[in-house]
């Protein structure tokens, strides 16, 4: 192992970041992030970073704005001590949803926030599952976008579902992000034509596909007030389908979208821990499935300057064999 390759871990993602660094071989390097009495944050590393791959896992999830300055400072800081390369780690990347102008007078924040980070001095960006692809056009810099989705194939490959199966998109935008993992499944498609009048709220339209008779999963990458997506749970049983599960990328869940879930048809809300699940809304309709094995796989190819998409496919394979 690279002896330069060095992690960070900023607030976000602290248990990910440890076993991160556990499956690589390395130690999280020990910082702190402290705040003034007026909330200004501060980030002090404690050892050196000169000459070093400095790989930082930060979520920019709730709260999303400290998230964000913890980052920004972390960079700043590394590049101010002679890092050699700066790759920001963000499994969930914060600000993803507003990757256009929906209206006029509108701010393209996703773009804001990747030259915020390209400003501070990082060098690479890694997330998971962003929101809209055009977001890694935003940057001037590599952007490596990885899917989760085999891991959800993996998930309900052991479940071992009994009759037919259909994936549903929760919109027409969501199509591409759903076909992947129908493909695996080997399952038909269905779309939810729905309309979004203001933000986390929706109207189902209607639902285009077959779905009676059939278990229904729902793929999207992010659930937040979880309003859209018990309102497609309960359109799917109404129309006939026999469960519904889902699997969702991010799980923001803010507000009271846990007590949505358990009172409604969802079977199982699948999500992954790129936002770390809070104990007090845990419940036994939510797994989470890790994206530690792959972060560290894919960290290790780019500190090696091995191809990340022959990482990928050989990531895919042991999941598909295991």
């Amino acid at each position: 192992m690279n002896e330069r390759l060095k992690i960070v871990s900023l607030t976000a993602n602290v248990d990910m970041a440890l076993e991160i660094a556990k499956t690589i071989g390395v130690e999280v390097l020990p910082t702190e992030v402290s705040h003034y009495a007026d909330g200004e944050i501060s980030f002090t590393g404690k050892k050196s970073f000169r000459g070093d791959n400095v790989y930082i896992i930060q979520s920019t999830c709730r709260p999303v704005n400290e998230r964000l300055m913890e980052l920004l400072l972390c960079i700043d800081a590394c590049k101010r001590a002679s890092a050699k390369s700066i790759t920001c780690v963000i499994p969930y990347f914060g600000y993803s949803r507003q990757d256009r102008k929906a209206k006029p007078r509108q701010p393209i924040s996703a773009k804001l926030v990747a030259d915020m980070l390209e400003t501070a001095g990082a060098d690479r960006i890694v997330s998971s599952d962003l929101h809209a692809s055009q977001i890694s056009g935003f940057f001037n810099i590599p952007v490596d976008d990885v899917s989760p989705v085999i891991l959800f194939y993996r998930y309900f490959k052991d479940l071992k579902i009994e009759g037919d199966i259909v994936c549903v998109s929760p919109d027409h935008g969501g199509l591409v992000r759903t076909s992947k993992l129908a493909e695996k499944l080997n399952a038909p498609l269905a779309i939810i034509d729905k309309r979004r009048p203001e933000p986390n709220k929706a109207e189902i339209l209607s639902i285009v596909g077959d779905v009676k008779d059939k278990t229904c999963i729902i793929v999207d990458d992010i659930v937040d007030t979880a309003g859209t997506l018990v309102i497609a749970v309960e359109k799917l049983i109404e129309l006939g389908a026999k469960k519904v599960y889902a699997a969702v990328t991010h799980g923001v869940l803010s507000l009271d979208a846990v007590d949505k879930i358990n009172n409604s048809h969802l079977e199982k809300l699948v999500i992954t821990d790129s936002i770390p699940l809070r104990e007090e809304i845990k419940t036994d309709k939510i797994d989470v499935i890790s994206l530690v094995p792959l972060f560290a796989k894919i960290i290790v190819s780019l500190d090696e300057g091995k191809s990340l998409y022959e990482t990928h496919q050989d990531f895919i394979s042991e999941v598909m064999k295991g």
